[in-house]
């Protein structure tokens, strides 16, 4: 038996050999030279993933990102690769099954965050090196010629990275233009209800983050309950057939100048990132979120109480503005407690121990009864009044920072009181648990006076 390791064949050294020897600027069209049809060709025969007629513009793309040196400029000449080591690159990339991605966003006006780890997340500041290295800034100079990855600033921000194992169980051509490979016949204006703006690694993890009480620690709520915003991710995949997206710019994040004294009378301007205050606790009480907690909430979303939309819209809710913002947090909440059978009796399982009961009631007898106070049925009728305004085109007036923050607040809290029921024992329907929080709550929701609602 051989023990010789999988290597590029004669066929493909020697047309990468040939491209290799192009002079800049190369080809008038490099799809079209006779070495790079000669190595789509090699890549066909000699591999069973590269697809019916072998890879282009996978190809192109990933001769691109190993170093092809026609391709590059003159000031760029330095990043070519020696032809041996773009070839093992190249036939690594087929023989390929899994892919990394890694999704990095930058965590733009947090203050001083201990570095915390969990799950596939890690939450860090990195030096530009380091970031030089998760985004590996020699492919993206090959590919973007003049356009930089300001490592030095984006180093002092914090950022959330998210790293995912993809299968790669699509041919190269399919991995780099998607769009060629779609089905025409499907319903290309359709929307996906639960389809998040960000990847859904990175939505998980930030609706794990967003489980912390940022709204208890912020110490300038009138500006913003939150720690820290995410205005954009940027995904790594080490996939050279994918094309990688351009550098983002640090200037898309807030900064603000800062003068110090120089220690010699004179003074220094200087730019640093703005930051949300937070106060003392915050600094301490953060490093909970860590790999423990991680598994108790991954494990709860898996039961049937987190069968419903919560994670989507409490995430959604700390990327919209606005009365978006309000009502993705209230939108949580009825996700969490709501159910189809408080609106259309139909659905109700008999016996209905509680007929009579609105919707609104019954959502206010389980908030009741999942937190144990009647205090907050109340906060959430409150809120509900103020969403029912706005919905039905009522006079209102601005939503108040407080009523705001209640509403993130309320959100979280019965977000965490589910995670927190799941620790208790096995749950085998919803309907069934919902059912008991209102007999629980409804006692305490009773008033003196009678109520309709």
């Amino acid at each position: 038996m051989s023990d010789a390791q999988p290597c590029p064949s004669e066929a493909m050294l020697h047309a990468m050999a040939e491209l290799w020897r192009l002079a800049a600027p190369g080809h008038d069209n490099l799809l079209a030279a006779p070495a790079f049809v000669r190595l789509r060709e090699a890549c066909r025969d000699d591999y069973p993933t590269a697809g019916k007629k072998g890879p282009t513009f996978a190809l192109s793309t990933a001769l691109r990102s190993l170093g092809l040196p026609c391709e590059l400029r003159a000031d760029a000449a330095h990043l070519a690769s020696p032809v041996e080591a773009a070839a093992i690159g190249l036939d690594t990339a087929f023989r390929a099954t899994h892919a990394r991605r890694l999704h990095l966003a930058p965590l733009d006006l947090a203050e001083e965050i201990p570095p915390l780890a969990f799950g596939p997340a890690r939450v860090a500041r990195f030096n530009a090196d380091e970031l030089r290295a998760l985004v590996d800034t020699t492919r993206l100079k090959r590919m973007f010629q003049g356009v930089d990855f300001d490592a030095d600033r984006f180093s002092e921000f914090h950022w959330l990275v998210v790293e995912e194992e993809m299968a790669l169980d699509k041919e190269p051509e399919a991995r780099a233009v998607p769009v060629l490979f779609m089905d025409m016949r499907q319903d290309l204006g359709r929307i996906e209800p639960h389809k998040g703006r960000f990847p859904g690694a990175l939505e998980d993890a930030l609706f794990f983050f967003l489980l912390a009480p940022w709204e208890s620690w912020s110490t300038m709520p009138e500006v913003d309950w939150r720690g820290f915003r995410v205005p954009w991710v940027y995904t790594v995949d080490n996939d050279i057939f994918v094309r990688p997206s351009s550098p983002p710019s640090a200037d898309t994040l807030n900064w603000e100048d800062r003068v110090y004294d120089d220690g010699y009378g004179g003074t220094v301007e200087v730019e640093r990132p703005l930051e949300l205050r937070l106060s003392d606790e915050a600094k301490t009480e953060v490093a909970v979120w860590d790999q423990h907690r991680w598994a108790i909430v991954d494990q709860a979303k898996r039961t049937v109480l987190f069968e419903t939309p919560i994670a989507h819209f409490l995430v959604r809710a700390f990327l919209a503005e606005g009365v978006d913002e309000f009502l993705a947090h209230i939108t949580t909440i009825e996700a969490a407690l709501g159910l189809q059978a408080d609106y259309q009796k139909s659905f109700r399982v008999a016996p209905d121990r509680h007929k009579k009961m609105s919707p609104t009631r019954r959502m206010r007898g389980r908030v009741a009864g999942l937190l144990g106070d009647r205090g907050y049925a109340d906060q959430y009728e409150t809120l509900f009044n103020v969403r029912s305004a706005f919905l039905h085109g009522r006079t209102m007036a601005a939503i108040s920072t407080s009523e705001r923050v209640l509403a993130r607040s309320l959100a979280r809290q019965v977000v965490e009181a589910l995670i927190l029921a799941t620790q208790a024992g096995p749950i085998a329907s919803r309907e069934d648990f919902l059912d008991d929080l209102l007999d629980k709550g409804a006692p305490m929701i009773q008033v003196v006076t009678g109520s309709s609602n």
